[in-house]
């Protein structure tokens, strides 16, 4: 920025510093003054990091609700390089993060990304990426995915953790206000910026390229101004690790050899000399005989390992062997690569003819494109029944546990290894066009409005899953011991050779896996539309009082399709004559960088496009809900008004008080729409005929809101907010859609009938501003959650479900069996209550260099309390729990350094998130599962050479930080963690 630019930034900062009640002294009139002498204002520029923290700070405090902002550093640089990230540093403020450890969602006080509403240049914004299927796969439903977005495109982001009634509600936790820059941001005729950055990261290893670029012109003697940026940024990620898909106890897969009403459970194939023979000869086409598992497969089991597994039982399950040992699902090795390009642009073209007029069109686009490739060298028999030649076919040699029944060491015969790749496209596209105006009659009298419409669409050409397999191999080995939260994993053979894996159809009806393919539901696409229109007129009654009246028409439409293979090209085939296993791999390499010695170096992995070229991939029929594939919409009209009315003593009280109260009025029709599939002929996988059930329904809801600020001292502000809250149901619960699993009887159903989560919350604040650019506050907050979703599973006999028959065609269950159906329903919420603490202190009252410093720190804690309901039976809970919020943190803080004597800067920034819940209810005999503790440590570094010309030093995850996973609050067994290593960047920024 020009010393032009920087003095405007500064003189607008201090006339509204002078204007501000805070400086007046209490009840101080002219005559008990004085005559003042006059005096000059020294102007200072304050620029850079530093001068940033003072915007957002002067901001905060001139806003009547509990709001924490952001803003640039400078022209086109925001301060981070991920916006969720950059958001950590705001009290109360959580991150998500997604693969290669990025920032996907937030969580604001407690509540996740559901409850946290989006705004972009003041219009309300949906915004889906995909992601692994341990980070919830892509998303469907109405949490933003910041990392859809480069930063460079955005000057300020705003947190409002407290509703006005002017604002649009939708939102428990917060809402976000991202704002792009306007011509008239600056005080330049022209300004222009280029950015460009090298970005290196440990595991990848690669050099990627990051570019941004901003222009903005004003014509017509400064009436009217065009911006444009662009920002373009390509990277290769890449993370390794550990994953074990779920944890189980070792009767799960057991086999029962004896009745429903008495059954007998045996974990593992019993070894010789045992009580009882199992697997006995009745699966007799897989070879199980006195001497074998399974045809070639010895009993080799070791008596005591067998029963020191049969004897654990845990104490809901008494009498289950096996009850009490848990196990790694499908332990696994991850490497995961993803090619991603992010590309954003703006373009603003804004009129403002005088001081009471503003119109400006705003238009933003941005893609975000990638292809993850996962691949995985697993154990895959802990994860299958006696049906799939699993569990009960392996030989136990060797085992131990810990005195919570996890897993230590084991060393299985039998096991059957899998080398599974999956290939995961999808490209995010996010497009928008606003016009806002502003407009001031007089000094009474203003209108605002706004008119707009975004499209955001996630479409998934390819989700394809290869594998291959090798069956019943020997001296496999699980070895957790000396506190590894991840184990090493020895596979028995050489996992590098291609000629140990087969790829080839099955020989026994699908009991016997040889290798294979899976597409997964893609292609897919979901589309969500927003259509915007807002009218709102402000009057000034008096100097005391102004009123806002206006009113909002919002409509989102979101729909979402997905595919299916057609039947007949689902069976595995052959490979082609004289292609062989070789032919059609590649190799992993590099895994035991993160794990050392005693992890395979490399593995043997299909080759996607190698088996897509075989196997004429690119030919093959794809079809939608004729074959069962899903297909939804959720439409929903939003009307609401509102009334608002603003008050302001001024200074002449004792205390001045302003703020803000009023009530908003909202109705939201819905219509939701989805398919049944409804039947199936014989021998195809698919149901071919979709029943389509469309449910239309209304509600509305009052939402008062108060917000009050009282001056106890010149810089010392007391802060008071109420309000009633609502957020809406996810969207792919509100789909009228079933799931039926015929051979297990069980269901799942979703809810169009769902209510919004609805609360009533308070906050409480003082905050103190002793010196220029420094705040110490404390905030206490507190919300009655009186609704809560969650799915229920209970005893359901099948014609209750108003399901037809015809989807039990060909199966061994009737209309008149009992199945356990998981439904949503709405249940009662709980409440939710913390503090926060917040500390931005610029150290300019210190001597020499050290005046140069400044500190940022916050802590917050938040604690809840919800009843989940585990189990029901005719409507009486037959089980539950409680337990925290789902992805609340206990506690959580940030603290940052910094050094910006206006030509140097340098910070580090270090945050801290508590574990929290990811899901509840988990798998049987597991409570939950959670996410780790975790602290970044990252670092920024920036030189302005010369007025045109700025050096830039970014860094990433320095503590090589790694994400952890894992079920049971006792146990805490790792189900995922993987090495994102650290991420350099160095980068020049020129300006004119």
């Amino acid at each position: 920025m020009s010393n032009c630019g920087r003095s405007v930034v500064v003189s607008a900062a201090i006339a509204a510093a002078l204007s501000s009640p805070f400086l007046v002294p209490v009840a101080a009139s002219a005559a008990e003054t004085g005559p003042q002498p006059s005096t000059q204002l020294e102007e200072i520029v304050v620029t850079g990091f530093r001068g940033s923290l003072n915007t957002a700070l002067a901001e905060k405090r001139a806003e009547t609700a509990a709001i924490d902002v952001i803003a640039a550093e400078d022209i086109g640089k925001f301060p981070d390089s991920n916006l969720a990230e950059s958001m950590q540093r705001i009290p109360g403020v959580t991150l998500s993060r997604g693969d290669g450890g990025e920032g996907r969602n937030i969580s604001v006080r407690g509540l996740g990304p559901l409850f946290t509403r989006v705004r972009i240049n003041g219009m309300e914004a949906a915004a889906q990426a995909g992601s692994s299927d341990i980070y919830g796969a892509g998303n469907n439903g109405r949490s933003f995915d910041f990392n859809v977005f480069p930063t460079e495109i955005f000057s300020q982001l705003a947190v409002r953790k407290t509703p006005s009634a002017d604002v649009e509600e939708g939102s428990l936790g917060a809402t976000v206000d991202l704002k792009a820059p306007r011509p008239f941001d600056f005080a330049q005729d022209r300004v222009f910026s280029l950015t460009g950055r090298g970005v290196f990261n440990t595991i990848s290893e690669d050099l990627d390229p990051r570019a941004s670029m901003l222009f903005s012109q004003k014509f017509f003697d400064n009436t009217f101004g065009v911006l444009a940026s662009a920002a373009f940024q390509k990277r290769n990620i890449r993370e390794v690790g550990y994953s074990a898909v779920d944890v189980l106890s070792a009767n799960t897969n057991a086999n029962n050899i004896g009745t429903s009403a008495a059954p007998i459970l045996l974990p593992f194939c019993t070894p010789i000399g045992w009580t009882t023979t199992a697997p006995s000869p009745v699966p007799g086409s897989r070879g199980a005989t006195a001497a074998n598992c399974s045809a070639n497969n010895p009993r080799s089991n070791d008596l005591a390992a067998f029963n020191t597994v049969y004897n654990l039982r845990r104490a809901s399950a008494p009498n289950t062997p096996g009850s009490g040992a848990f196990l790694p699902r499908l332990p696994r090795y991850v490497n995961s690569e993803q090619d991603t390009e992010r590309t954003g642009g703006t373009l603003t073209l804004q009129w403002k003819p005088n001081d009471n007029t503003d119109i400006s069109l705003d238009g933003l686009l941005s893609r975000f494109q990638v292809e993850r490739r996962d691949n995985y060298i697993l154990g895959l028999s802990l994860g299958r029944n006696l049906t799939n030649n699993g569990q009960p076919m392996v030989s136990v040699r060797d085992i131990a546990f810990d005195q919570h029944g996890s897993v230590q060491y084991a060393v299985f015969d039998g096991m059957d290894v899998r080398s599974e790749g999956l290939v995961d496209q999808f490209v995010s596209t996010f497009e928008q066009a606003n016009l806002t105006f502003e407009h001031r009659f007089n000094d009474k009298f203003k209108i605002s409005g706004l008119a707009g419409r975004s499209n955001s669409i996630r479409d998934g050409p390819m989700r394809l899953q290869t594998f291959l397999d090798r069956i019943d191999t020997q001296n496999f080995t699980l070895d957790f011991r000396g506190g590894r939260e991840t184990p090493l994993i020895g596979f028995g053979f050489d996992v590098n050779d291609p000629n140990m894996f087969t790829y080839a159809p099955t020989p026994d009806g699908n009991q016997t896996v040889l290798g294979g393919f899976s597409t997964q539901g893609k292609p897919s696409r979901n589309v969500t539309q927003i259509a915007n229109f807002d009218l709102a007129g402000e009057w000034q009654a008096t100097d005391m009082f102004a009123f806002t009246l206006g009113g909002q028409y919002r409509e989102n439409d979101f729909h979402s399709r997905n595919s299916n293979l057609v039947p007949s090209q689902v069976p595995v085939t052959a490979l082609p004559a004289g292609v062989t296993v070789a032919d059609i791999t590649t190799r992993i390499t590099g895994l035991d960088r993160s794990f050392g010695s005693g992890a395979p170096a490399s593995w043997v992995a299909i080759d996607s496009k190698k088996w897509r070229d075989v196997f004429n991939f690119a030919d093959m029929d794809f079809c939608g809900v004729e074959c069962g594939a899903g297909q939804s919409q959720i439409l929903e009209k939003v009307t609401s008004g509102f009334v608002k009315m603003s008050f302001d003593s001024g200074s002449g009280w004792r205390f001045p008080v302003r703020g803000d109260i009023g009530v908003r009025y909202v109705k939201t029709d819905q219509t939701a729409v989805g398919h049944i599939p409804v039947s199936a002929p014989a021998g195809a996988p698919f149901p071919t005929v979709g029943q389509r059930n469309q449910v239309d329904r209304e509600y509305s809801d009052t939402l008062p809101s108060l917000n009050v600020v009282m001056d106890l001292t010149p810089d010392l502000l007391a802060r008071f907010s109420a309000a009633k809250v609502m957020s809406r149901p996810e969207l792919g619960n509100l789909t009228p859609t079933a799931t039926i699993t015929a051979t297990t009887r069980t269901g799942t159903v979703n809810n169009p009938f769902l209510d919004p989560i609805r609360a009533k919350t308070a906050d409480l604040s003082l905050e103190w501003y002793f010196r220029p650019g420094s705040l110490l506050s404390a905030a206490y907050f507190y919300k009655d959650i009186e609704t809560y979703i969650q799915r229920i599973t209970s005893p359901v006999i099948y014609t209750q479900l108003g399901l037809p028959d015809a989807l039990l065609a060909g199966t061994p269950a009737s209309p008149s069996d009992e199945f356990n159906v998981s439904r949503l329903q709405n249940t009662n919420g709980g409440p939710l209550k913390g503090f926060e603490l917040n500390a931005q202190v610029q150290l300019d009252m210190l001597p020499g260099i050290w005046r140069h410093f400044g500190v940022l720190a916050n802590y917050t804690r938040v604690e809840s309390e919800i009843e989940y309901i585990l189990t029901s039976s005719g409507g009486v809970v037959t089980s539950s729990t409680t337990a925290d919020l789902v992805g609340l943190s206990k506690n959580s803080a940030s603290g940052t350094l910094f050094y910006d004597d206006g030509r140097f800067s340098v910070r580090t920034t270090g945050t801290f998130r508590d574990k929290y819940i990811r899901g509840i209810p988990a798998s049987a005999g597991s409570d939950l599962q959670g996410n780790g503790e975790t602290f970044y440590l990252d670092a920024a570094a920036s030189w302005n050479v010369t007025d045109y010309l700025t050096l830039i030093l970014e860094a990433q995850n320095l503590t090589e930080e790694r994400n952890t996973l894992f079920i049971d609050s006792v146990r805490e067994d790792t189900l995922f963690q993987t090495d994102i290593g650290r991420t350099f960047t160095l980068g020049a920024t020129i300006k004119f």
